[in-house]
């Protein structure tokens, strides 16, 4: 597969910017990157540990991954980020069926690691999960930009750059939850749980390698002000300005108000 090149490239304090024609070119990219980081830790240990996000955002990417070859899938163990409280796992809109119908089941890890929707104590979940995480450090995660700049569920302006938990339980914000709406997962706003379990910021910065993705217009505002405003937990995904291992992409559409 031909490597998409960027049509622009920028630098925002420490984060590498690449601007891509289209979500498709955007998408392969980001899936190129992240094989070649999971063939690295592979060769290197074994095995591997990745964090995906969920969403219509990245399904480009997810897409183009799961056909790559030269990945041995059954060497990696796979986490994600985030899902709502008290949801149904058969719900449409949960982030683990969502993972397993466009990903997981095509590719068969050796291990994945759904985030609880309805554990019988919350806070032990919580804390299996980091548990989890801390045992088995992530190469990479890969993971998007709410429309409110959020990453995971780590909404403004409760977001917590220096959060000491690893993964909680969250309020949604009214934005966030416009947004689910908004992507077709749930008929109305009505419909949208109010709380979530999410990896916090300090567990999403945690792995060697950060791809962040981001396309569409409907991002576009979000792109802006995590770019050119001031760092600040009122647009969390800012934060990836003050990293050196991570990468930012998007396309002309999220792209457009730079």
């Amino acid at each position: 597969m031909m490597i998409p090149l960027p049509i622009k490239k920028i630098q925002v304090d420490y984060l590498p910017v690449s601007i891509y024609d289209d979500n498709f070119a955007m998408g392969r990219a980001a899936a190129l990157d992240a094989r070649e980081q999971i063939v690295k830790a592979i060769s290197e240990r074994g095995e591997s540990s990745i964090i995906l996000a969920t969403g219509n955002s990245q399904l480009t990417f997810l897409h183009t991954l799961k056909e790559l070859d030269g990945i041995d899938w059954t060497k990696v163990r796979i986490f994600h980020m985030d899902e709502y409280l008290g949801l149904a796992p058969t719900h449409p809109a949960s982030f683990p069926l969502f993972l397993k119908e466009h990903f997981i089941q095509h590719v068969n890890p050796c291990a994945f690691y759904p985030v609880p929707s309805s554990p019988d104590n919350i806070e032990q979940a919580c804390r299996d999960y980091e548990q989890l995480l801390r045992d088995y450090p992530a190469d990479l995660v890969a993971m998007g930009w709410g429309e409110n700049g959020h990453i995971a569920f780590n909404d403004p302006p409760d977001a917590l750059f220096n959060d000491p938990q690893w993964v909680k339980v969250v309020q949604l914000a009214g934005a966030s939850r416009r947004q689910q709406v908004g992507e077709g997962h749930f008929g109305s706003l009505s419909e949208v749980p109010t709380h979530a379990i999410t990896l916090t910021i300090p567990a999403l910065l945690a792995p060697k390698t950060i791809l962040c993705i981001v396309p569409e217009a409907r991002k576009a505002e979000a792109v802006r002000s995590c770019l050119n405003e001031p760092v600040s937990e009122e647009h969390p995904g800012s934060i990836l300005r003050t990293l050196n291992h991570a990468s930012l992409y998007l396309d002309l559409e999220s792209s457009a108000n730079l």
